[in-house]
């Protein structure tokens, strides 16, 4: 039973009417969600998991399956309506979970923030030996989200200005030297590296191994400023963790460690470093049909760091507010936002640059690349509007070809490829969009990121639907089930 996700459970059961409600609006047939579940279950690791058709009729009738069953669910539910589909929308129970790995709403002390990082990175470590990846949470959104972050702009007391060193008979022989710290701060930069050149799939648990180390330390005594700099790492690698975690489709997982990486920030002190974290967190939500939840978080980061953040950082998140008012269809703030974007992104000086590595991936081409997919976007909410799709191809065009050049960021060249596919399926040009797709499943070969795979397949899909009859679209199909086969790969 266990091996096919049951609860063992028969007692008492009525028919799941939630469950059965989502199933019928996704038209899925019962042998097509149990296909998803297995691989679903075989992404994450879960490859004890063999979901049949006999299976999901008996969910339907009240059994509630054990995790991950209700997770992936989840998951499949949320990217089939565009919008989070929690395990309770869907009338199964969640595993009970401590109030410390549950939910978003934490303390906000340096304490309890290392013990909540420390336990959540090692349940991940310890899962993903067994076979799981992450932890049976469900996404927050709305004000569950919202309200226990806006607690991110209450300032935190001021700590004595020359607090005393630990006395040395507390002193362990674990405080670290300058070359150490420096050290762990390279590494950083190099994990960060590695996930623009090959994704989030490849080296995960690596970084939530080094983050687990890093909570190790910040649990011992240690210098003021030595314990600043250690936070300010454990936040750029937790929300490095969330961003690998998104990037594979581990959507609770990537908001866990976000919220986690925004405590961690606070204690750093670093408000700049905590815009970057909620403007992840509204990328996030956009990516899950949550456009007004994005927009929100991309005006608590504005407004965080309005005193401090850089020209490039101010870029960003304006580029970021446009795509969110973008996908809440308000074309006049986003076409505003989208020349805040380039405004702020002139002052930046290239030459001289002394922003720290987490804002520098956000290039002239990643600014070109955000404010057309922004106009990309408004003409899909404005019913494959021709007139913003025109507006979105000459950005889209420049970022490519300045992608094309840069082999630090194939993930970005990969998603810009596509996204110039699509706009040429919104202008009605197949043909050209086949080109591009065919490039751009050249470059998701080797970058293992399943958010480009599944952007990949939707746009294939999309043009298979609107121009099968094309002998370009048939072979643009046929290639995708050679090039990228929906197999697992690990995180």
């Amino acid at each position: 039973m266990g091996g096919n996700g049951g609860s063992g459970t028969n007692a008492d059961k009525r028919p799941n009417d939630m469950l059965g409600s989502w199933f019928v609006r996704s038209g899925w047939s019962k042998g097509e969600l149990a296909r998803q579940v297995n691989r679903r279950a075989r992404q994450l690791g879960a490859n004890h998991i063999s979901t049949d058709t006999s299976r999901v009729r008996r969910w339907l009738d009240g059994e509630n399956p054990r995790e991950p069953i209700p997770r992936i669910l989840s998951e499949l539910f949320s990217e089939r309506f565009g919008c989070v589909v929690a395990v309770e929308d869907l009338g199964l129970r969640a595993a009970h979970q401590s109030p410390s790995v549950s939910g978003v709403d934490l303390p906000w002390t340096g304490p309890q923030t290392v013990a909540l990082i420390s336990e959540y990175s090692r349940s991940d470590l310890m899962l993903a030996r067994r076979g799981f990846l992450g932890s049976s949470l469900a996404l927050s959104a709305g004000p569950a989200l919202i309200e226990p972050l806006q607690r991110w702009l209450v300032p935190s007391p001021a700590s004595a200005p020359d607090e005393p060193e630990p006395p040395a008979s507390v002193r362990r022989g674990g405080r670290l030297s300058q070359p150490e710290l420096d050290l762990l701060e390279t590494t950083t930069v190099m994990f960060r590296q590695w996930d623009a050149q090959c994704g989030g799939g490849l080296r995960r648990k690596a970084v939530v191994g080094q983050l687990h180390e890093v909570t190790d330390l910040l649990q011992e005594p240690q210098p003021a400023a030595t314990n600043k700099r250690l936070f300010k790492v454990a936040a750029e690698l937790a929300e490095l963790a969330g961003w690998m975690s998104y990037d594979v489709g581990l959507q609770p997982t990537a908001q866990k460690y976000f919220v986690l990486a925004l405590h961690a920030a606070k204690e750093a002190g670093d408000k700049p470093l905590g815009s970057y974290i909620l403007s992840s967190m509204s990328r996030q939500m956009i990516h899950l049909g949550r456009p007004d939840d994005a927009l929100e978080l991309i005006h608590l980061a504005q407004y965080g760091s309005r005193d401090c953040a850089s020209p490039r950082t101010q870029s960003m998140l304006y580029a970021m507010e446009a795509r969110a008012y973008a996908n809440v269809g308000q074309p006049g703030k986003c076409k505003r936002a989208v020349r805040m974007a380039e405004d702020a992104f002139a002052d930046v000086h290239e030459w001289d640059d002394p922003d720290p590595d987490w804002i520098r991936f956000f290039s002239r081409a990643e600014l070109h690349g955000e404010n057309s997919h922004s106009f990309r976007d408004l003409a899909y909410v404005a019913g494959r509007s021709p007139t913003y799709a025109s507006l979105a191809e000459p950005l889209m065009q420049q970022a490519v070809d300045l992608f094309a050049k840069d082999d630090e960021h194939q993930r970005s060249y990969a998603l810009n490829l596509i996204g110039m596919a699509t706009v040429h399926l919104l202008e009605r040009e197949p043909e050209q969009s086949a080109v591009l797709a065919r490039k751009a499943m050249a470059i998701a070969k080797k970058v293992r990121s399943e958010r480009v795979n599944t952007r990949i397949r939707k746009t294939v899909d999309t043009a298979a639907r609107d121009f099968g009859d094309l002998a370009e679209i048939i072979d643009l199909t046929d290639q995708l089930a050679v090039d990228l086969p929906e197999t697992a790969f690990c995180a």
